[in-house]
């Protein structure tokens, strides 16, 4: 039986985005790929959370690393009783699901399921690390499976060969579909914005879709609006951090603007992803400003005077009536029909 991310990109590979084994936790360093292939190595779970807060991975990325940091953990507290091993493991889940404000009801729901499979090992007499790691590892691949169920029916919207612009990085959204126009046979093209400051469009989505077989052009993050007016977009796509029942998408900071250009020239905007049962509406909805130190500098490099100061909100709002359809795995739904989405698993 193959595994679940066959056939997709170094980035998509399990082991590539974060994998605990032997006291530590391995994750790809996406703030340098592709220039580096470096691993950040952590030995603590504290050095998980630490990794995501400051961006070591991204998109979907950080819920890998919350389940091998939970795995991690449970090895760090395995010589202790019963009773301190799940107050130790508690306190991690806490510390981890809150290591980005915007995503931590979603990255809460992951570290309580690691957390119920070490519990239930400790009940067990069991080893609780395995156990999590079994856990996540079928996780994972339950994940990517309602990717590819997704992919296949956001395929029946996209025309034959078709001109796609993409925002930001949209992980397995991205692979499995890549995957799916790999499998129709598909000579799709695809214009990828870079997304400032951590370029993960050019950097990742790039890698991804090249890597895959198609063709991408890269451009700047102020040049949507002319691309979609000139360049024979037939939609645009991304996947999203949160998306509310009530139809609302919170993804990158950028999205917002690219969807009103989409719409001013009636390109369709698709949205890949799971609705968030956990976000009724925007009310519970936290939007991260990180540090305006970081728009200042482009990998690393400063680009502007000392005295310039910067400011980074890092996602952004688009309301439902600039949204097409969002692609689910149990069909492509209209905002206004999220509240009654169930997951297919």
């Amino acid at each position: 039986m193959q595994q679940a991310d066959h056939d997709l990109a170094f980035l998509l590979q399990f082991q590539n985005i974060a994998w605990y084994e032997n006291g530590s936790v391995r994750i790809l360093d996406r703030r340098v790929y592709p220039a580096e292939e470096r691993f950040v190595t952590c030995r603590t779970h504290g050095e998980v959370a630490k990794a995501i807060t400051d961006m070591v991975t991204q998109s979907y990325g950080p819920f890998h690393a919350a389940a091998m940091g939970m795995a991690l953990a449970a090895y760090e507290c395995r010589e202790r009783t019963s009773v301190e091993q799940k107050a130790y493991l508690k306190a991690a889940a806490d510390i981890i699901a809150n290591a980005r404000p915007t995503t931590a009801r979603k990255m809460r729901v992951w570290t309580d399921d690691c957390e119920r499979d070490a519990r239930s090992a400790i009940d067990a007499g069991g080893d609780a690390c395995d156990a999590v790691m079994r856990g996540a590892v079928a996780k994972f691949s339950r994940r990517y499976d309602r990717f590819d169920r997704e992919a296949h029916f956001f395929l029946e919207k996209i025309p034959k060969n078709p001109t796609i612009m993409t925002q930001c990085y949209g992980d397995a959204d991205l692979g499995m579909l890549l995957r799916a126009l790999n499998e129709r046979g598909d000579e799709a093209k695809f214009f990828t914005p870079e997304t400032r400051p951590y370029l993960q469009g050019a950097r990742l989505t790039a890698s991804v879709i090249c890597d895959m077989g198609f063709p991408v052009t890269l451009i700047t993050d102020n040049m949507p609006g002319y691309i979609l007016g000139h360049k024979h977009v037939d939609l645009f796509t991304t996947s999203a951090d949160v998306i509310t029942l009530d139809g609302h998408v919170v993804n990158k900071i950028g999205t917002f603007q690219i969807a009103l250009c989409a719409n001013y020239y009636g390109v369709p905007y698709y949205v890949a992803g799971f609705p968030d049962r956990t976000h009724l509406d925007l009310t519970s909805v936290h939007i991260e400003e990180r540090n305006g130190d970081e728009v200042r500098h482009a990998m690393g490099v400063c680009t502007c005077k000392p005295a310039v100061m910067g400011y980074y909100p890092a996602f952004d709002i688009t309301p439902p009536e600039l949204i097409s359809g969002v692609a689910t795995d149990i069909g492509v739904l209209k905002p206004s029909e999220l509240h009654r989405y169930q997951p297919a698993e």
